[in-house]
């Protein structure tokens, strides 16, 4: 039976690339994205042995009930089943769009749609001002993130973090605090819908991740030459388009 320590180290490495500190409520959503993306997309094989509780609490740098927080989730996605005695697995098929009906009702789905609509009035507002702002260390981070984003996407690895950190560092460059704030409220609403996106694509959002990355490069470039009105324009038309995406993307729409 493969497990998760016969996995070579660079395919494990994802579980935990890219962490940062986030507030408590959110470690076990960070915990259960990258163990749903493993999952997903087969870097952790069906009937694989996920390491032991505490082996997770080390290498997410998170408490063990954040860790069973994040396996209950996905024992009731029926994505791992665990086994008395012997350990958490891999479900034998985990490839179905598992069942996620609190992410799937008209509340929920609503609830990410309300969030789109705010980040439509606020973010082209700091793409404007962080185009007029922004310092050297504002345009490095931005890239870092941008670069990271690049990479992720390319080896298949959870890239939304950095989808979010490139927006929270054009915030940062407007340097109005309750700019950034405002977008940080959005932050668990941006995961909840990367989620949501992947059960409703069925696991394949490689060329609106593109699309995404794409649009990333144009509003760092403006930001970076100083066009604010194009960055504002171009953010505008960024979150539009993630609001099609979410809309192409599920079934019936």
């Amino acid at each position: 039976m493969r497990n998760l320590h016969a996995v070579p180290k660079t395919a494990a490495e994802p579980l935990h690339q890219g962490l940062e500190p986030v507030r408590h409520e959110r470690f076990a959503e960070r915990v259960y994205d990258h163990l749903f993306h493993s999952i997903m997309t087969g870097k952790l094989a069906p009937r694989a042995r996920l390491p032991s509780e505490v082996e997770l609490a080390a290498m997410f740098a998170v408490s063990r009930p954040v860790v069973r927080q994040a396996l209950d989730r996905l024992r009731n996605d029926r994505l791992v089943e665990s086994i008395r005695g012997s350990g958490t697995y891999v479900s034998a098929d985990p490839s179905p769009a598992p069942a996620v009906p609190q992410a799937r009702s008209p509340a929920d789905m609503s609830h990410i749609f309300h969030g789109l609509e705010l980040r439509l009035v606020i973010e082209p507002e700091c793409a404007y001002l962080a185009a007029l702002r922004r310092k050297p260390k504002d345009l490095a981070r931005m890239k870092e993130m941008l670069d990271g984003f690049e990479r992720a996407a390319a080896s298949g690895d959870v890239a939304h973090h950095f989808d979010y950190g490139f927006h929270e560092t054009i915030a940062q460059a407007t340097g109005n605090p309750r700019m950034v704030q405002v977008l940080k409220t959005l932050e668990y609403d941006v995961s909840h819908a990367v989620n949501l996106w992947r059960h409703l694509a069925h696991m394949k959002p490689w060329r609106r991740t593109q699309d995404a990355l794409d649009e990333h490069r144009a509003i760092f470039e403006l930001i970076k030459s100083q066009d604010a009105e194009a960055a504002r324009r171009r953010m505008r038309g960024h979150v539009e388009n993630a609001r099609i995406r979410m809309l192409e993307a599920e079934p019936g729409i």
